[in-house]
């Protein structure tokens, strides 16, 4: 693994464990392993760190959904089977970092357009999902899908609590199917 991917995943657990204000320098690069000459070479300022540490997530995530997604069964079991994906890969500090960069995004300007490239990515992947189902409209119903799960996941992470997924699931599909 290179000095930049150790950086950036000691960063999202640093995020994750501790908070947006255990990102210093020093901090980071001790997570690391790496010089503190070796964190500025490869990002000059914190915000070059939080957004590709975002970024970084963001396409880690996708992909393992992506994955997940193709193991889809047919729509009636769909809502357990999204449920299953959520919950395997939304685990870890990795998943807090997720949330506190998008809060982070929204006073930081440098942030913001990262954020809502995540944001329209997993509006993509819930497009995609909502037309192997055969929803109407995909496009529309997929944004609420998003901030569901979203919700869902600072649910999850604030209470251990892990029901509700599939539930939610069922019932959008219920008002989005014909």
């Amino acid at each position: 693994m290179s000095a930049r991917d150790q950086i950036l995943q000691a960063t999202l657990r640093l995020i994750g464990e501790q908070g947006i204000g255990a990102v210093t320098n020093r901090a980071v690069a001790r997570a690391a392993g790496v010089s503190l000459g070796s964190l500025t070479y490869h990002f000059p300022s914190q915000d070059d760190l939080l957004r590709e540490a975002l970024h970084t997530f963001v396409e880690n995530e996708i992909a393992r959904i992506t994955t997940h997604i193709a193991t889809l069964t047919p729509p009636t079991n769909a809502p357990d089977e999204v449920e299953k994906a959520v919950l395997a890969i939304s685990q870890g500090p990795e998943q807090i970092a997720n949330l506190e960069l998008h809060l982070h995004a929204a006073r930081s300007p440098a942030l913001r357009e990262t954020s809502i490239r995540s944001v329209e990515a997993y509006d993509r992947l819930a497009t995609a999902v909502l037309n192997s189902l055969g929803v109407p409209d995909p496009e529309r119903h997929a944004p609420a899908v998003v901030a569901m799960l979203y919700g869902l996941a600072l649910r999850r992470l604030a209470t251990g609590d892990t029901t509700g997924t599939a539930e939610a699931v069922r019932l959008l599909l219920r008002g989005a199917l014909p």
